[in-house]
């Protein structure tokens, strides 16, 4: 079995049953692809170090699929805490499996000081620079929990310098933030992540700012609790539709983990549609890219732009036709290779609802309702 991601020493022996014995844990990924579409020999992902990896393909070919094959092969490693942000709810089947516990959480909560003082005022939508975005980031400084930001906000320090329309528009702003409901002085923690389970946060209902707080608040935390020696599990954190992150709150947490994760041991797998969209550090410090069908243009070039100089053919030119053949661009071995995804040993929420699965039955007036 090929392990990608792994550097292998020249007297390691990379044999299945070797594998299979080995400390070192590895994911199950799926097949070489032979030039004729057949499967090859099998492939695996290392994940026993730490990754900035990256899934990208158009819709319906395998992104999240491949995400959740991801996950099921994390969660069935040891000394690693997977958590899988879901903003689309398409991860609930993980808890299904038979050989690794998994857990949803429905309404992740996060601590409002899991957020720095200077990303408040980007939050709730004003400039950090204006007397209201000033007054927002002094209550984010001078306090632990969103409750005391608006007590703060209620009676203002020096309340005679501060104008009356500065503290409503405050006021307003932390009672949307409340409204959100993912702020709670008990919120998600480095112990509460980092367990053995996989976690599924499951933000579906949330709008792109709740959203972008627990995203932000989560890789914050894992970092730095890595950074602080303060948990064991190496964290991996698994991010559907990645690019709404990246272009939102969250985004400064995200980068901090793709280009300093390492060190600490946090492992971070990005998927998206649209690779155009994400910053150039996410594509330039991916260390594995797995590359499903793109067709648009702006994507296609975003990945040619950062075709590595040892890949003989770009990128471009190698890309799959097939819904779960992916293109697996490896920097650890300097090496590209077609891969076909295996199937999910779980069960995939991702799949799009078609209207012939409906069954339909003729009413009385010879219209055809839904059973």
């Amino acid at each position: 079995m090929d392990v990608l991601g792994r550097r292998t020493d020249g007297d390691e022996s990379t044999d299945a049953a070797t594998l299979s014995n080995r400390s070192r844990p590895v994911a199950r990924f799926g097949h070489h692809r032979a030039r004729d579409g057949s499967d090859g020999a099998p492939v695996g992902i290392d994940v026993d170090g730490p990754h900035a990896a990256l899934v990208v393909g158009k819709r319906g070919y395998g992104k999240s699929h491949t995400l959740g094959v991801l996950a099921e092969g994390v969660g069935r490693a040891s000394g690693v805490a997977p958590v899988v942000l879901d903003p689309v709810g398409v991860f609930d089947g993980l808890v299904e499996s038979a050989d690794f516990d998994a857990r949803v959480v429905r309404t992740p909560t996060v601590r409002a000081d899991a957020i720095p003082p200077s990303a408040w005022p980007e939050l709730v939508g004003c400039d950090p620079d204006s007397p209201v975005g000033s007054m927002v980031w002094r209550a984010a400084s001078e306090t632990a929990t969103l409750a005391a930001m608006r007590a703060f906000a209620e009676v203002p320090a020096e309340s005679a310098n501060v104008a009356p329309e500065t503290v409503r528009a405050v006021q307003n702003r932390l009672r949307r933030a409340a409204s959100w409901g993912v702020f709670d002085p008990d919120g998600l923690t480095a112990t509460t992540l980092c367990g053995p389970d996989v976690t599924v946060l499951h933000c579906a209902g949330l709008d792109p700012a709740p959203a972008n707080a627990v995203a932000y608040a989560v890789a914050r935390t894992l970092y730095d609790a890595r950074v602080r020696d303060a948990v064991a599990r190496l964290p991996w954190l698994l991010l559907d539709e990645a690019h709404v992150f990246f272009d939102g709150l969250a985004a400064p947490a995200l980068r901090t983990i793709l280009t300093r994760g390492r060190a600490p041991g946090v492992s971070l797998v990005a998927a998206t549609q649209r690779p155009s969209a994400l910053p150039d550090v996410a594509l330039s410090q991916a260390d594995l890219r797995v590359v499903h069908r793109l067709t648009a243009g702006p994507d296609v070039r975003a990945l040619t732009a950062a075709d590595p100089t040892y890949l003989s053919t770009g990128v471009g030119d190698r890309l799959p036709s097939r819904p779960g053949d992916a293109l697996v661009v490896d920097d650890t071995a300097e090496a590209a290779y077609d891969v076909r995804v295996r199937g999910r040993d779980t069960p995939h929420g991702g799949d799009s609802p078609r209207a012939s699965d409906v069954e339909t039955v003729a009413d009385s007036a010879g219209t055809e309702t839904a059973e």
